[in-house]
């Protein structure tokens, strides 16, 4: 299983923006669509994913709000600005180029 260490630089903030970018989502939820969908490689910490959204919170990419979760407790939901959606279209380009770049290292002969 990937550690929150394992992850190339930068690539938290990317899975973060794309995983609320249907849906806005609570932290625990967040962490909980990363693994999900990464069908369990990828298990982000909550000392990695908090502060990560504290950070993009910072830079206005994205916003939050206190609602009560499934279970009926409060809890901050996130979304993205559209600064944010635009971020994350960055995001993912920047992401396209060095994993097409690190696929044609690795394949190399």
């Amino acid at each position: 299983m990937a550690k929150p260490t394992d992850l190339v630089q930068g690539t938290l903030d990317l899975l973060i923006l794309k995983t609320i970018s249907l849906e806005s989502k609570h932290g625990w939820a967040i962490a909980k669509r990363i693994q999900q969908v990464s069908q369990e490689a990828l298990q982000i910490q909550q000392g990695s994913l908090y502060p990560a959204l504290h950070r993009l919170e910072q830079q206005a990419w994205i916003k939050a709000e206190w609602r009560p979760t499934e279970t009926g407790r409060m809890a901050k939901f996130y979304s993205l600005t559209r600064s944010g959606r635009k971020q994350l279209e960055k995001e993912l380009a920047t992401w396209v180029r060095l994993s097409t770049a690190i696929n044609i290292v690795v394949q190399e002969a």
